[in-house]
């Protein structure tokens, strides 16, 4: 694992600088995610169904006093976000909570936006919704249709984008390079409006 010598200034590590059983957002949907989550200095952001923590870790390297949680319900991937985070530099700035998202989401301090990976249920949105504060950002992916459904409810019930993203990799055929589709994701985000100020 070759980790980058200096922070990048802008999203998107090479995938092998994780540590991971295979369940990691991809760069490019990683780089797309953040762009949605549009981090500024001094936020917080909440890393939902984290998987291998490179969402809220690649949030933390963006800035220096950006905090992030991520919470995963899987141990050893709960180990994994861990050593990520050390290995990339921001382990004092990235905690780490095993637990089911559900359980563990009215314990979390105040988030400023919120990236859901894994666990997506429509109460898990509304939740959210409610706990982001004006200016809030959500974020969320879906690789199902199951989950895509979900993201389709939230879309026409707050707005926001909604977005299909495919993206194809090169790789060996033969003597010939060929394109190998990478799966499908659905990517929903949306900004909590701020309310008109009352005048008079």
């Amino acid at each position: 694992m070759d980790v980058p010598a200096s922070d990048p200034l802008s999203a998107g590590l090479p995938d092998d600088v994780f540590v991971t059983d295979g369940l990691l957002t991809k760069r490019v949907m990683r780089a797309y995610a953040l762009a949605m989550l549009a981090p500024a200095a001094g936020e917080r952001l909440w890393d939902l169904g984290a998987g291998t923590g490179s969402i809220g870790i690649e949030w933390c390297r963006l800035h220096a006093a950006n905090r992030a949680v991520a919470v995963e319900r899987n141990p050893g991937r709960a180990e994994r976000i861990a050593l990520n985070a050390a290995n990339l530099g921001v382990a004092d700035r990235l905690d780490v909570v095993v637990a089911d998202v559900p359980a563990a989401i009215d314990t979390l301090p105040p988030a400023d936006a919120i990236f859901v990976g894994g666990g997506l249920t429509a109460d898990l949105l509304g939740r959210c919704w409610s706990a982001l504060p004006a200016g809030g950002r959500l974020a969320c992916h879906s690789v199902t249709a199951d989950s895509d459904a979900i993201l389709l409810g939230a879309y026409r019930e707050w707005g926001g984008e909604l977005s299909r993203i495919g993206v194809e990799a090169a790789e060996p055929i033969g003597r010939f390079v060929g394109f190998k589709p990478l799966r499908t994701v659905t990517a929903w985000s949306v900004t909590r409006p701020v309310p008109a100020s009352v005048e008079g």
